[in-house]
């Protein structure tokens, strides 16, 4: 693909499990420029910064690191530092970089200036990251070749270039290699407004008759990630054209997320089975994370990552040493009374 200053690009990084059509329209609705991008303003603020300065200089800008929740644009933003920069973006991911050899590559094939973008770079293999510490420092790389006592280190000077690695786990990466990013950006959910602004943009785009109202619905279920609303988004006007007059008003959109299951606060249906397991099936808990899985036929993994950090900030579940436990929020969502020791029960009803 090439890109919009004209350079030999990667294909946009979207979902394998998307339809041809919706991968379509998620590199369509992909902001290109810093202007274009809606929320985080003092990331786009301090980034903006980082792109000038390095321009004015006619250097390459510092290494950056974009960590924060799926879904909340740091790919966007990736693809936005290239495009700034009028460079080529490289893309990969930390799992496919098993081996030092299948970095260094990459890196040699580098131009200057180009933008090495790695998803997931928390995921790195030990042996890529370590060479990947000189090839940020000193845009040189150690290629050792043989084994054994005769084996022989040859450096290999690359390019320089800027490297932008996003993470969901900043936690998980090593100092080290945290502390050769120039630049971190900690990405924040999006407000309700935002998310506003994000699905009149995204309308617009695909040419879809959203009222004010309508995308006011969808924003309040969209739990702050702008990925989710343009998601719903797409549902919604497939109902909209299918049962109703093809516009997306607030009465269209309740109907069609009441069909995908989706609640008012945003609750999907695997959701409301976690919390429903840990109620009536565990009693509020605590329960381990592996126990609540496998009494709702999910992975482990896929209720820690993408329900729990969402059932935590709406206040319905609570993470303790002894285990998961529900709020009494939570016991009141299912419309039962919380008994009196839950978590976040008000001191005068115990």
């Amino acid at each position: 693909m090439t890109d919009w200053d004209g350079h030999v690009d990667e294909p946009s990084p979207v979902s394998a499990l998307a339809e041809p059509a919706e991968r379509d329209d998620e590199s369509t609705l992909r902001p290109r420029r810093l202007a274009e991008f809606v929320g985080q303003p003092r990331v786009r603020e301090q980034l903006e910064l980082v792109l000038r300065g390095a321009q004015l200089r006619g250097q390459p800008p510092d290494h950056v690191l974009l960590s924060g929740p799926p879904g909340l644009g740091k790919t966007s933003l990736s693809m936005i530092i290239a495009a700034e920069l009028g460079s080529a973006i490289r893309i990969t991911s930390g799992p496919a970089l098993e081996r030092a050899g299948d970095l260094a590559a990459m890196l040699s094939n580098l131009v200057e200036g180009d933008v090495l973008f790695i998803d997931e770079i928390h995921r790195i293999a030990r042996p890529a990251e370590e060479m990947l510490y000189l090839a940020m420092e000193d845009f040189r790389v150690d290629v050792v070749v043989g084994k054994g006592p005769g084996a022989t280190s040859i450096p290999l000077d690359i390019a320089p270039f800027t490297l932008v690695g996003a993470t969901t786990r900043s936690g998980s990466l090593t100092g080290p290699l945290r502390d050769r990013f120039g630049f971190t950006g900690h990405m924040e959910f999006y407000s309700t407004e935002e998310l506003d602004q994000v699905l009149r943009r995204s309308a617009v785009i695909l040419g879809i008759d959203l009222s004010r109202d309508g995308a006011a619905e969808i924003a309040r279920r969209s739990r702050g990630t702008p990925r989710i609303a343009n998601r719903l988004l797409r549902r919604v006007r497939d109902y909209a054209e299918v049962r109703a007059d093809g516009v997306v008003t607030r009465p269209v959109a309740r109907a069609a997320l009441e069909v995908y299951d989706v609640d008012e606060l945003g609750l999907d249906r695997l959701d409301r089975a976690v919390l429903d397991a840990l109620v009536r099936t565990f009693g509020g808990g605590p329960v381990g994370v592996a126990t609540l899985a496998v009494a709702v036929g999910e992975e482990p993994t896929t209720v820690e990552e993408v329900c729990e950090p969402f059932l935590v900030r709406a206040g319905l579940l609570a993470r303790t040493p002894r285990g998961r436990v529900a709020t009494a929020t939570g016991w009141q969502r299912l419309g039962l009374t919380p008994p009196p020791q839950a978590p976040g029960e008000p001191a005068a009803s115990r």
